[in-house]
């Protein structure tokens, strides 16, 4: 029989994971990254040591739902088995599903997390491990919350713990519950966290044709390969806007010129991100984003005060006035009490306001927005300080679960750039040929 090696079965990727010592285990990431396989071999070398020392343990295994348990982590022990030459130490069960170690009785239970009272209920016993595939698609943390304490009270005498793996495919939505769930975690000790895709083989387990297939889908639909593969939130499929009328140029156009220039401001200061537009309106009646300042207070430990942001904004747009060669016609703010107290700070500091702007609702603000995009005017300087405003209007999505109400909402999440332009149009509906 061949000796077999594990740092040759498992990609280097997955080696700290492996070695761990952390009770929970968090894996997520793209399709063929090989996390569950590498969940599965762990928990095959967990009951193999274990019987060879005469240990009779125990593993659960659950999926969101009982009915895709057989084509999936029992499907995946098997396969573990196979490749550690272990597969006939066990017998196999489908009703109930379980898998049996012949001289030792320890099982795999297979469960369904569609009932989350009805896992609380399962004593087995000596229960070395419980593994969550496919978390992310369970109906929230409580499954978890509920049935960890059951199984975790199993522990036999002769191991330290009871180690709990998780593994999943980050969904598409950047606000469901598992990536609130996940960031939690991640500040627990006792919680590893890892995320892997293809791109983390090194062993060269994905073969040629693979590989094509996750090419196809990267020429094909870019956004759908970053999500499946790369496991990447991408966001909700509801745009706001469609993103390719925001076109972009390299440099500003040789047979335009600047008319007027024109801010729009959305301040957030300790709570958000503050950020303010420089907007042109050309001759040929192009609306040209110039420049963008962007703060945003977020993992930062000392935040900036709005005497803070004031400064900054000041040297931002005298930076601004110099490089273009004109002062600003109209700059425009939210009506929110922080845009005043940075409005206050400004003309404290500075002796300038901005004038601010009388809110219609949402809808009708995105609407001059839509409209002013389907003139085919709308540009912007592809400038790294601009990717901000772009990446943002890309991601500017309808809350979905309002979509078929009379109050439709947006998402209110990395949006300020997005509502800085709404101000900014709203307030200069004439200048912008959108009101006569």
């Amino acid at each position: 029989m061949p000796k077999i090696k594990m740092s040759k079965m498992i990609n280097p990727h997955f080696y700290k994971m492996w070695n761990t010592n952390k009770p929970y285990i968090i894996l997520n990431g793209g399709r063929g990254s090989f996390k569950s396989s590498v969940i599965s071999l762990k928990l095959a070398m967990m009951v193999k040591k274990q019987t060879q020392l005469n240990h009779q343990v125990n593993f659960i295994l659950i999926r969101e739902n009982a009915s895709y348990l057989h084509d999936s982590v029992y499907k995946q022990m098997e396969w573990a088995f196979t490749q550690l030459n272990m597969f006939d130490e066990f017998l196999y069960f489908k009703s109930p599903m379980r898998i049996v170690h012949k001289r030792t009785g320890s099982t795999f239970y297979f469960y369904g997390g569609d009932d989350p009272m009805k896992l609380k209920s399962n004593i087995v016993g000596n229960v070395m491990a419980v593994w969550y595939e496919e978390a992310a698609n369970f109906k929230g943390r409580e499954v978890f919350d509920q049935a960890n304490p059951t199984f975790i009270r199993q522990k036999p005498p002769f191991i330290d713990h009871v180690t709990v793996y998780y593994s999943y495919n980050p969904l598409k939505s950047p606000y469901d519950w598992v990536n609130e769930w996940v960031e939690d975690e991640r500040q627990d000790p006792d919680c590893l966290v890892d995320t892997s895709t293809y791109l983390d083989d090194e062993w060269g387990f994905t073969n040629k044709e693979q590989l094509k297939l996750i090419e196809r889908y990267k020429k094909n639909d870019y956004d759908y390969y970053r999500w499946l593969y790369l496991g990447e939130v991408i966001g909700l499929g509801n745009s706001v806007y469609n993103a390719d009328l925001f076109h972009p140029l390299e440099t500003f156009p040789d047979d335009d010129d600047i008319m007027e220039l024109y801010t729009g401001q959305d301040s957030g200061q300790q709570v958000s991100a503050t950020t303010e537009l420089n907007v042109a309106l050309t001759r040929k009646k192009r609306i040209i984003l110039l420049n963008t300042y962007y703060y945003d207070p977020a993992g930062k430990a000392h935040k900036k005060a709005p005497s803070d942001i004031a400064h900054d904004l000041h040297e931002a747009e005298n930076k601004w006035i110099e490089q273009w060669g004109r002062h600003f016609y109209k700059q425009s703010a939210d009506s929110a009490t922080s845009d005043f107290a940075l409005d206050h700070e400004m003309y404290k500091q500075y002796n300038q306001h901005y004038h601010h702007v009388a809110k219609t609702e949402k809808t009708k603000m995105i609407d001059n927005v839509q409209n002013l995009l389907a003139t085919g005017r709308v540009y912007y300087l592809n400038t790294p300080e601009n990717q901000i405003f772009i990446e943002q209007a890309r991601n500017y999505r309808w809350d979905e679960d309002t979509l078929q109400t009379d109050n439709p909402r947006v998402i209110k999440e990395n949006d300020h750039t997005c509502d800085a332009f709404q101000y900014l149009v709203l307030d200069n509906l004439r200048d912008f040929e959108l009101k006569y």
